[in-house]
This record gives C-alpha cells, sequence and structure tokens, in this order.
C-alpha cells in the first residue's frame, strides 16, 4: 500500500500529524509512507524513520517571488515529483485549500482514495472548498484533540478507528542516548529551557513569572531560545534578571529540535518547540494562557504536566511544583 500525508505546517501542527505515521506502520507493515511539508519543517518529519519520502512544498517562499522564473520552475518541479508516483490513499489533514489542491494534484491509483476532514475543529482556520478535492470526507466532534484528528481521519479509512482512538500517541522520534553529540551552544550538564516566545502576545506568560520561577529552579542553567527580534530582546530582558540563564544563538530548525530533545526540563507556552519537547517525552510543563487546553495538551506520558487554559494561566506556585515533580533530585533542595 502506498500512501501520501498531505500536512505542510505549521510546526506544531506538523508534530502531531506524526502518530499518524506509527498507526499506519502498526496496521500496515508494509505500507509505503510519502509526505508533503513545508521545507522548513522537513527535518522535523525525517527523523520519523517510518517515512520513506519527504516532498518539500515552499510556498511561503514561493509567493515572495512567483514572477521570478527560478521560483516558477520551482514550482513545475514540486508538481511533477507529486505527481511521479501512484498511492492507494492520499490524506490531508490540514484542511486548506492550498492543502486540497496539492490533494487533487496528486495521482492514485484505479479506485484510490482521497480523504480529508469533513469540517473543523472549533477556532481552526479549516476551509470548507477543501472537500471539494476529496473521494471520501470523514467527519468529527469539533473538540476532538488536534493529535487525534488526523488519527481518526485515517483510522477511519483504513479500518482501524478503534485503534487510533485508544492506543497513546507514537510520534516515532529516537530516544535520547547519552553518545549524541550535542552542538558547541549546549551545555554539558542538565538544563532548563524556556519556550516563552510565540507570536500572538495573549498566549505568552508574564515576565516577571518567568523571573520568579527562575530564581527558584537556580543554580540550573536556564537556556532562552528566541525565533524574532523581538523574542531576542525579551529573552535578553529575562537573562538580565537571571544570572544562570543564557540567551541562545539563533538556531535552525533541526537545532531547535535537539534543543527540546535534550532538556532536563521544558516549561514553555502553547507553541510548537513546547510540543516538541512533550512528543520526545522530555519532562515538560505546557502553560495554557489564551488557548484551549484540550485542544494540544500532551495527554500521552506522564512526563507532561498541562497548567492553565484560556484565560486562566496558571501560578508560578503551580508552574514551580509540576517543575521541582519533573525533575526530583535534579534540582537541589533548598
Amino acid at each position: 500500500m502506498k500512501i501520501l500525508l498531505v500536512r505542510v505546517s505549521s510546526l506544531g501542527d506538523v508534530l502531531h500529524n506524526m502518530p499518524i505515521v506509527a498507526d499506519i506502520a502498526r496496521h500496515y507493515p508494509d505500507a509505503q509512507i510519502d509526505w508533503v511539508v513545508e521545507e522548513g519543517y522537513v527535518s522535523l518529519v525525517r527523523l520519523n524513520g517510518r517515512v520513506r519520502n519527504i516532498i518539500p512544498f515552499a510556498l511561503r517562499r514561493w509567493r515572495k517571488s512567483l514572477g521570478n522564473p527560478a521560483t516558477r520552475a520551482e514550482i513545475k518541479a514540486f508538481f511533477r515529483t507529486l505527481r511521479a508516483e501512484r498511492y492507494d490513499y492520499v490524506f490531508d489533514t490540514q484542511g486548506l485549500l492550498k492543502t486540497g489542491i496539492i490533494m487533487g494534484a496528486a495521482r492514485v491509483v484505479k479506485g484510490g482514495q482521497k480523504v480529508g476532514l469533513a469540517n473543523g475543529s472549533e477556532g481552526s482556520g479549516y476551509e470548507g472548498i477543501s472537500r471539494l478535492f476529496h473521494t471520501k470526507s470523514i467527519p468529527l466532534d469539533p473538540r476532538t484533540h488536534a493529535v487525534a484528528r488526523g488519527r481518526l481521519v485515517v483510522g477511519t479509512a483504513l479500518g482501524y478507528l478503534a485503534d487510533a482512538a485508544g492506543t497513546p500517541a507514537d510520534f516515532g522520534l529516537p530516544a535520547v542516548s547519552p553518545s549524541d553529540a550535542r552542538p558547541e551552544w549546549m551545555p554539558a550538564g542538565p538544563y532548563v529551557v524556556y519556550f516563552h516566545g510565540t507570536a500572538r502576545d495573549a498566549k505568552k506568560w508574564a515576565p516577571a513569572s518567568w523571573i520568579e520561577l527562575g530564581a527558584a529552579l537556580a543554580p540550573m542553567t536556564i537556556l532562552l531560545p528566541w525565533g524574532s527580534p523581538k523574542e531576542k530582546a525579551e529573552a535578553e530582558a529575562l537573562a538580565a534578571s537571571l544570572p544562570h540563564a543564557r540567551v541562545l544563538p539563533k538556531l535552525s530548525m533541526a537545532d531547535a529540535v535537539l534543543l527540546a530533545r535534550h532538556a532536563a526540563l521544558a516549561v514553555g507556552v502553547d507553541t510548537g518547540l513546547t510540543h516538541i519537547a512533550a512528543a520526545f517525552t522530555t519532562p515538560t510543563v505546557e502553560i495554557y494562557a489564551d488557548s484551549p487546553r484540550w485542544k494540544t495538551e500532551g495527554n500521552w506520558s506522564p512526563k507532561i504536566i498541562n497548567l492553565g487554559d484560556r484565560g486562566a494561566p496558571p501560578s508560578v506556585a503551580e508552574v514551580l511544583a509540576a517543575a521541582r515533580a519533573l525533575l526530583g533530585p535534579l534540582l537541589p533542595v533548598r
């Protein structure tokens, strides 16, 4: 069986799609699974050894130069690669016009199916026009968890719905090994990472709360990544109040994944890198301040503690108690 997954963005959504691969492999061990994804997330999908081919999609870059002959040539090459294979199933688990167009362009064998979402979840950017490209649309409860949505769509189409609903999510990510090489910017010993940045200010936790938490976690090293000049300035402001905190250099996606993977503890708001840490089952405290916890909370491991909810961010005391529970003997008693 040949299967194509279409889930192009964003970081958290791509990550939440990954358990589909393990589900398929568990029921169809010989299945060949390909994936269309935004080029910036190829390094993440590549970590899942069960994915045969990754087809990079570069709309974010292409749309800045659509009149450029080189860009048009890249787009033609993308569709040529997409159409080089005939699939038994094509799954669009994102439900947007752009992913529907990709699904529409993909080729299937005689009797093959193109399967997608019949409806969006609460607050999603679902575009109903995407159904035009389906041969089968799967309806789901609008309050279905982000990880479960894709798993249930694929499980329904392939005939293992009960398993998709009841088996813990397996992201297919490699376990950390003591022999893994560490980049120069990564400490040799245990560290805490703050995933403090996110595009929407309302989802952030108050700077004073990060500082109070960091003071309580001393002397453990705290690493502060950033993804934009604004987030860098915020990281520098936190580090100015926490002598044991360090602002990291600009990281590639691959390095950001390493950062999440090797942390002794990740504390973060509702953002892609926090969810990556949770997917690796790194001890993780997920902080919800202005997004619904039911939608993306890490519910597949006891090493993940989810706190707060929309309009009700957690207190420093709650986050610190969770951090202490997860760190255990790594955090000195004071």
